[in-house]
Protein backbone atom coordinates (compact mmCIF):
# COMPACT_ATOMS: atom_id res chain seq x y z
CA UNK A 1 0.00 0.00 0.00
CA UNK A 2 1.56 3.34 -0.72
CA UNK A 3 1.48 6.28 1.37
CA UNK A 4 -1.20 7.91 -0.41
CA UNK A 5 -2.98 5.06 0.08
CA UNK A 6 -2.54 4.74 3.40
CA UNK A 7 -3.10 8.24 4.60
CA UNK A 8 -6.58 7.60 2.92
CA UNK A 9 -7.90 4.98 5.48
CA UNK A 10 -7.44 8.10 8.26
CA UNK A 11 -10.53 8.85 9.50
CA UNK A 12 -11.41 12.07 8.61
CA UNK A 13 -8.03 12.83 6.38
CA UNK A 14 -10.15 14.14 3.30
CA UNK A 15 -12.35 16.42 5.35
CA UNK A 16 -9.12 17.77 6.73
CA UNK A 17 -7.74 18.03 3.06
CA UNK A 18 -10.40 20.34 1.92
CA UNK A 19 -10.46 22.48 5.08
CA UNK A 20 -6.47 23.06 4.12
CA UNK A 21 -7.32 23.55 0.65
CA UNK A 22 -10.09 27.05 1.86
CA UNK A 23 -7.44 27.90 4.11
CA UNK A 24 -4.51 28.45 1.46
CA UNK A 25 -7.55 29.87 -1.15
CA UNK A 26 -9.24 32.61 1.56
CA UNK A 27 -6.84 32.15 4.27
CA UNK A 28 -3.97 34.45 5.93
CA UNK A 29 -0.77 33.66 3.85
CA UNK A 30 2.27 33.67 6.10
CA UNK A 31 4.59 32.92 4.54
CA UNK A 32 5.02 36.98 3.30
CA UNK A 33 5.94 36.92 7.01
CA UNK A 34 8.77 34.45 7.00
CA UNK A 35 11.84 35.84 8.74
CA UNK A 36 9.97 38.57 10.64
CA UNK A 37 10.37 36.63 13.78
CA UNK A 38 14.08 35.96 13.51
CA UNK A 39 14.39 39.42 12.73
CA UNK A 40 12.65 41.06 15.62
CA UNK A 41 14.83 38.30 17.96
CA UNK A 42 17.98 40.19 16.34
CA UNK A 43 16.26 43.59 17.12
CA UNK A 44 15.64 42.65 21.19
CA UNK A 45 18.60 40.67 21.18
CA UNK A 46 21.32 41.12 18.45
CA UNK A 47 24.72 39.15 19.15
CA UNK A 48 26.91 42.55 18.36
CA UNK A 49 26.38 45.87 18.83
CA UNK A 50 28.35 48.59 16.85
CA UNK A 51 28.45 51.27 19.67
CA UNK A 52 30.41 54.94 19.05
CA UNK A 53 31.35 57.19 22.07
CA UNK A 54 29.48 60.28 21.66
CA UNK A 55 30.86 62.03 24.58
CA UNK A 56 33.26 61.65 27.44
CA UNK A 57 31.93 62.48 30.42
CA UNK A 58 34.41 63.70 34.14
CA UNK A 59 32.46 62.10 36.95
CA UNK A 60 35.25 62.23 39.32
CA UNK A 61 38.89 62.15 39.42
CA UNK A 62 38.57 58.39 38.91
CA UNK A 63 36.00 58.11 36.82
CA UNK A 64 34.33 59.10 34.02
CA UNK A 65 30.71 57.89 31.89
CA UNK A 66 31.39 57.15 28.56
CA UNK A 67 27.84 57.56 26.06
CA UNK A 68 28.24 55.14 23.33
CA UNK A 69 25.37 55.86 20.52
CA UNK A 70 24.56 53.34 18.23
CA UNK A 71 26.40 53.07 14.89
CA UNK A 72 23.82 51.96 12.88
CA UNK A 73 21.16 53.97 14.94
CA UNK A 74 19.45 52.06 17.09
CA UNK A 75 19.62 50.20 20.66
CA UNK A 76 18.06 47.47 22.12
CA UNK A 77 15.74 48.07 25.15
CA UNK A 78 17.07 46.92 28.78
CA UNK A 79 15.48 46.61 32.01
CA UNK A 80 17.24 49.40 34.68
CA UNK A 81 20.38 47.34 36.95
CA UNK A 82 22.07 45.45 33.40
CA UNK A 83 25.09 45.71 31.93
CA UNK A 84 26.12 45.41 28.86
CA UNK A 85 30.00 43.50 27.59
CA UNK A 86 32.47 45.81 26.07
CA UNK A 87 34.76 44.08 23.70
CA UNK A 88 38.54 45.86 23.98
CA UNK A 89 41.90 45.04 22.02
CA UNK A 90 45.37 46.01 23.90
CA UNK A 91 48.88 44.67 23.17
CA UNK A 92 47.22 42.03 20.67
CA UNK A 93 44.64 40.86 23.40
CA UNK A 94 41.36 40.97 22.83
CA UNK A 95 39.16 40.76 26.07
CA UNK A 96 36.04 42.19 27.84
CA UNK A 97 34.60 43.68 30.77
CA UNK A 98 31.04 44.07 31.82
CA UNK A 99 29.23 47.66 32.16
CA UNK A 100 26.58 48.43 34.07
CA UNK A 101 24.16 50.65 32.24
CA UNK A 102 23.72 53.95 34.29
CA UNK A 103 21.48 55.70 32.05
CA UNK A 104 17.66 55.26 31.94
CA UNK A 105 15.83 52.84 30.08
CA UNK A 106 13.70 55.27 28.76
CA UNK A 107 16.60 56.97 26.95
CA UNK A 108 16.66 55.01 24.26
CA UNK A 109 19.39 57.23 21.80
CA UNK A 110 22.53 56.17 24.11
CA UNK A 111 23.93 53.65 26.71
CA UNK A 112 25.83 55.45 29.53
CA UNK A 113 28.73 53.62 30.97
CA UNK A 114 30.51 54.66 33.75
CA UNK A 115 34.30 53.86 34.19
CA UNK A 116 36.16 53.79 37.29
CA UNK A 117 40.30 53.61 37.57
CA UNK A 118 41.28 49.83 38.94
CA UNK A 119 45.00 49.83 40.58
CA UNK A 120 47.02 48.25 37.85
CA UNK A 121 43.89 47.72 35.51
CA UNK A 122 44.07 46.34 31.90
CA UNK A 123 41.05 48.18 31.03
CA UNK A 124 40.18 50.95 32.54
CA UNK A 125 43.20 52.77 32.00
CA UNK A 126 42.62 52.24 27.85
CA UNK A 127 39.02 53.63 28.93
CA UNK A 128 39.91 56.37 30.65
CA UNK A 129 43.28 57.83 29.12
CA UNK A 130 42.94 56.98 25.94
CA UNK A 131 39.28 56.58 24.49
CA UNK A 132 37.71 60.01 22.78
CA UNK A 133 34.71 60.53 20.86
CA UNK A 134 33.89 58.87 18.02
CA UNK A 135 36.17 55.76 18.70
CA UNK A 136 34.22 52.73 18.04
CA UNK A 137 33.44 49.27 20.09
CA UNK A 138 31.57 46.61 19.84
CA UNK A 139 29.84 45.19 22.76
CA UNK A 140 27.35 42.30 23.36
CA UNK A 141 23.58 43.52 23.80
CA UNK A 142 22.19 43.63 27.74
CA UNK A 143 22.16 41.74 29.86
CA UNK A 144 21.91 40.20 33.62
CA UNK A 145 19.43 39.98 36.11
CA UNK A 146 20.16 42.55 38.64
CA UNK A 147 16.31 44.23 38.35
CA UNK A 148 13.71 45.17 39.83
CA UNK A 149 10.38 42.47 39.29
CA UNK A 150 7.42 43.38 40.11
CA UNK A 151 6.13 39.81 40.61
CA UNK A 152 8.63 39.15 43.55
CA UNK A 153 10.38 42.33 45.00
CA UNK A 154 8.53 44.87 47.20
CA UNK A 155 8.18 48.53 45.97
CA UNK A 156 10.56 49.81 48.60
CA UNK A 157 13.78 49.49 47.30
CA UNK A 158 17.31 49.76 49.62
CA UNK A 159 20.19 49.93 47.46
CA UNK A 160 23.16 49.11 49.20
CA UNK A 161 26.44 50.69 46.91
CA UNK A 162 30.51 50.48 46.98
CA UNK A 163 32.57 53.01 44.68
CA UNK A 164 31.01 51.97 41.16
CA UNK A 165 28.55 49.42 42.46
CA UNK A 166 26.01 52.95 41.88
CA UNK A 167 26.39 52.34 38.80
CA UNK A 168 23.05 49.73 37.63
CA UNK A 169 21.31 51.95 40.72
CA UNK A 170 21.78 55.16 38.71
CA UNK A 171 19.95 53.44 36.46
CA UNK A 172 16.73 52.26 38.41
CA UNK A 173 16.61 55.76 40.14
CA UNK A 174 16.71 57.64 37.10
CA UNK A 175 14.20 55.53 35.73
CA UNK A 176 11.73 56.21 38.74
CA UNK A 177 12.18 59.31 39.89
CA UNK A 178 11.94 60.38 35.87
CA UNK A 179 8.62 58.68 35.47
CA UNK A 180 7.22 58.81 38.57
CA UNK A 181 7.12 54.60 39.12
CA UNK A 182 5.32 53.82 42.19
CA UNK A 183 8.36 52.62 44.01
CA UNK A 184 10.70 53.77 46.82
CA UNK A 185 14.38 54.01 46.60
CA UNK A 186 16.34 53.95 49.56
CA UNK A 187 20.32 54.42 48.47
CA UNK A 188 22.82 54.11 50.93
CA UNK A 189 25.58 54.64 49.11
CA UNK A 190 29.68 53.35 50.41
CA UNK A 191 32.65 55.68 48.96
CA UNK A 192 35.69 56.15 50.46
CA UNK A 193 36.34 59.79 50.09
CA UNK A 194 34.11 63.03 49.20
CA UNK A 195 35.70 62.94 46.38
CA UNK A 196 35.33 59.66 45.54
CA UNK A 197 31.42 59.89 45.40
CA UNK A 198 30.10 59.69 41.88
CA UNK A 199 26.90 61.07 40.48
CA UNK A 200 27.03 62.91 44.41
CA UNK A 201 25.45 66.18 42.87
CA UNK A 202 22.78 64.73 40.76
CA UNK A 203 22.21 62.06 43.66
CA UNK A 204 21.33 65.15 45.80
CA UNK A 205 19.07 67.06 43.85
CA UNK A 206 16.87 63.91 43.19
CA UNK A 207 16.42 63.50 46.56
CA UNK A 208 15.83 66.97 46.89
CA UNK A 209 13.20 66.94 44.53
CA UNK A 210 11.68 63.92 44.34
CA UNK A 211 9.83 62.49 48.18
CA UNK A 212 10.32 58.91 46.36
CA UNK A 213 14.17 58.77 46.71
CA UNK A 214 16.24 58.95 49.83
CA UNK A 215 20.17 59.49 49.84
CA UNK A 216 22.44 58.66 52.37
CA UNK A 217 26.38 58.61 51.41
CA UNK A 218 28.52 57.16 53.47
CA UNK A 219 32.38 58.16 53.91
CA UNK A 220 34.78 55.55 55.18
CA UNK A 221 37.88 58.05 55.68
CA UNK A 222 36.28 61.08 55.90
CA UNK A 223 38.06 64.46 55.97
CA UNK A 224 37.35 67.07 59.13
CA UNK A 225 35.25 68.99 56.98
CA UNK A 226 32.89 66.09 56.16
CA UNK A 227 29.32 66.63 56.70
CA UNK A 228 27.99 63.45 55.44
CA UNK A 229 27.46 59.94 57.40
CA UNK A 230 30.96 58.55 58.36
CA UNK A 231 31.83 54.65 58.53
CA UNK A 232 31.04 51.73 57.14
CA UNK A 233 27.36 50.74 56.02
CA UNK A 234 26.82 48.34 59.15
CA UNK A 235 23.83 47.13 61.08
CA UNK A 236 23.49 50.33 63.37
CA UNK A 237 23.93 52.56 60.30
CA UNK A 238 21.21 50.84 58.31
CA UNK A 239 19.37 51.27 61.06
CA UNK A 240 19.59 54.94 61.91
CA UNK A 241 18.88 55.23 58.08
CA UNK A 242 15.88 53.48 57.46
CA UNK A 243 14.25 53.17 60.81
CA UNK A 244 11.72 50.50 59.55
CA UNK A 245 13.50 47.68 57.59
CA UNK A 246 10.05 45.70 57.03
CA UNK A 247 8.92 45.12 53.16
CA UNK A 248 11.90 46.24 51.65
CA UNK A 249 14.05 43.99 49.00
CA UNK A 250 17.62 44.61 49.12
CA UNK A 251 19.88 45.31 46.75
CA UNK A 252 23.92 45.22 46.87
CA UNK A 253 26.46 45.97 43.93
CA UNK A 254 29.79 46.69 44.65
CA UNK A 255 33.31 44.68 45.28
CA UNK A 256 33.31 41.18 46.86
CA UNK A 257 34.50 42.70 49.69
CA UNK A 258 31.70 44.55 50.85
CA UNK A 259 29.55 41.69 50.17
CA UNK A 260 30.98 39.79 52.58
CA UNK A 261 31.16 42.82 55.08
CA UNK A 262 27.30 43.50 54.65
CA UNK A 263 25.98 40.17 54.54
CA UNK A 264 26.06 39.74 58.48
CA UNK A 265 25.25 42.99 58.86
CA UNK A 266 22.06 42.48 57.19
CA UNK A 267 21.79 39.46 59.22
CA UNK A 268 22.08 41.74 62.47
CA UNK A 269 19.14 43.86 61.19
CA UNK A 270 16.77 40.37 60.62
CA UNK A 271 17.23 40.43 56.83
CA UNK A 272 17.09 37.22 55.43
CA UNK A 273 19.33 36.26 52.41
CA UNK A 274 16.14 35.78 50.06
CA UNK A 275 15.16 39.41 50.23
CA UNK A 276 19.02 40.25 49.20
CA UNK A 277 19.31 40.65 45.48
CA UNK A 278 23.71 41.02 44.84
CA UNK A 279 25.46 41.90 42.02
CA UNK A 280 29.07 41.76 42.38
CA UNK A 281 32.09 44.18 40.56
CA UNK A 282 34.64 41.96 39.29
CA UNK A 283 36.84 39.55 41.00
CA UNK A 284 38.07 39.50 44.35
CA UNK A 285 41.49 41.41 44.11
CA UNK A 286 43.71 39.05 46.33
CA UNK A 287 42.26 35.76 45.47
CA UNK A 288 45.13 34.23 47.64
CA UNK A 289 43.25 35.92 50.42
CA UNK A 290 40.45 34.51 49.97
CA UNK A 291 38.85 31.68 52.53
CA UNK A 292 40.02 28.31 51.37
CA UNK A 293 43.40 29.13 49.54
CA UNK A 294 45.80 26.48 49.89
CA UNK A 295 48.56 28.43 51.87
CA UNK A 296 50.99 26.18 50.21
CA UNK A 297 50.24 27.84 46.69
CA UNK A 298 51.84 31.09 45.83
CA UNK A 299 49.60 33.68 43.23
CA UNK A 300 53.06 33.69 41.68
CA UNK A 301 53.33 30.38 40.86
CA UNK A 302 53.30 29.16 37.11
CA UNK A 303 51.25 26.10 35.57
CA UNK A 304 50.71 25.12 32.25
CA UNK A 305 47.38 24.92 30.74
CA UNK A 306 46.70 22.69 27.62
CA UNK A 307 43.43 23.25 25.72
CA UNK A 308 42.14 20.06 24.16
CA UNK A 309 42.45 20.00 20.50
CA UNK A 310 44.64 23.60 20.69
CA UNK A 311 48.10 24.54 22.47
CA UNK A 312 49.05 24.78 25.84
CA UNK A 313 49.48 28.14 27.56
CA UNK A 314 50.78 29.43 30.95
CA UNK A 315 48.76 30.58 33.59
CA UNK A 316 49.42 32.74 37.07
CA UNK A 317 47.33 30.74 39.89
CA UNK A 318 46.77 34.89 40.96
CA UNK A 319 44.97 35.35 37.69
CA UNK A 320 41.38 33.86 36.89
CA UNK A 321 41.84 30.93 33.96
CA UNK A 322 40.04 33.47 31.85
CA UNK A 323 42.17 36.21 32.10
CA UNK A 324 45.80 33.97 31.02
CA UNK A 325 43.59 32.36 28.23
CA UNK A 326 43.06 35.63 26.65
CA UNK A 327 46.38 36.83 27.17
CA UNK A 328 47.76 33.98 25.17
CA UNK A 329 45.03 34.64 22.26
CA UNK A 330 42.54 31.95 23.15
CA UNK A 331 39.24 33.51 22.54
CA UNK A 332 36.55 32.48 25.34
CA UNK A 333 32.67 33.90 24.88
CA UNK A 334 32.19 35.80 28.36
CA UNK A 335 29.96 38.15 29.86
CA UNK A 336 29.53 38.71 33.50
CA UNK A 337 32.83 37.86 34.35
CA UNK A 338 32.59 37.12 37.96
CA UNK A 339 31.29 33.48 37.97
CA UNK A 340 27.09 34.32 37.67
CA UNK A 341 26.34 33.88 33.48
CA UNK A 342 28.30 30.65 33.22
CA UNK A 343 29.01 32.17 29.15
CA UNK A 344 32.65 31.22 29.82
CA UNK A 345 32.49 27.80 31.43
CA UNK A 346 35.26 25.30 30.17
CA UNK A 347 35.03 21.82 30.84
CA UNK A 348 38.41 20.68 33.73
CA UNK A 349 39.47 17.20 32.12
CA UNK A 350 42.57 17.31 34.69
CA UNK A 351 44.06 19.43 37.42
CA UNK A 352 42.96 21.25 40.38
CA UNK A 353 41.57 24.76 40.64
CA UNK A 354 40.49 27.28 43.43
CA UNK A 355 36.29 28.29 43.15
CA UNK A 356 36.28 31.46 45.33
CA UNK A 357 32.98 31.67 47.13
CA UNK A 358 29.65 33.54 45.52
CA UNK A 359 30.45 30.95 41.86
CA UNK A 360 26.78 30.12 40.78
CA UNK A 361 27.90 27.30 39.18
CA UNK A 362 25.26 25.41 37.93
CA UNK A 363 24.32 21.24 39.53
CA UNK A 364 24.75 19.87 36.11
CA UNK A 365 27.80 21.84 35.25
CA UNK A 366 29.59 20.48 38.21
CA UNK A 367 28.22 16.92 37.84
CA UNK A 368 29.89 17.17 34.22
CA UNK A 369 33.61 18.61 35.15
CA UNK A 370 32.94 22.38 33.94
CA UNK A 371 33.96 25.49 35.77
CA UNK A 372 33.80 29.00 34.97
CA UNK A 373 36.99 30.16 33.41
CA UNK A 374 36.47 33.72 35.17
CA UNK A 375 36.12 32.26 38.45
CA UNK A 376 38.82 29.34 38.59
CA UNK A 377 42.34 29.51 39.13
CA UNK A 378 45.05 27.19 38.78
CA UNK A 379 46.40 25.03 41.12
CA UNK A 380 48.21 22.74 39.00
CA UNK A 381 48.85 21.89 35.69
CA UNK A 382 45.06 21.77 33.65
CA UNK A 383 43.53 20.32 30.74
CA UNK A 384 40.68 21.82 29.60
CA UNK A 385 38.35 21.64 26.66
CA UNK A 386 36.18 24.72 24.92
Amino acid sequence: MSSKDFMKQIEGFDRAREEMRICRKYGIDYTVEKGRAAHLMEMLHPRVLHLRVGAVIRETATASTLRMVPVDGYLPPFQAGQYINLFIEKNGVRTSRPYSISSAPHQTGYYDITVRRVENGFVSDILLDTVKPGDEFESTSPSGNFYYNPLYHEKSMVCLAGGSGVTPFMSMIREVTDRGLDRTIHLIYGSRGEDDIIFHEELKDRAARYGNFVYAPVISEPSKSCSELSGFINADLMRKVLRDTGSKTFYLCGPSGMYDFCMPELEKIGIPARRVRREMFGPPRDITAEPGWPKEVSGAAEFSVSVRGGKAVKARAGESLLSALERAGVVVPALCRCGECSMCRVKLLSGRVFEPRGVLLRKSDRACGYIHSCAAYPLSDLEIML
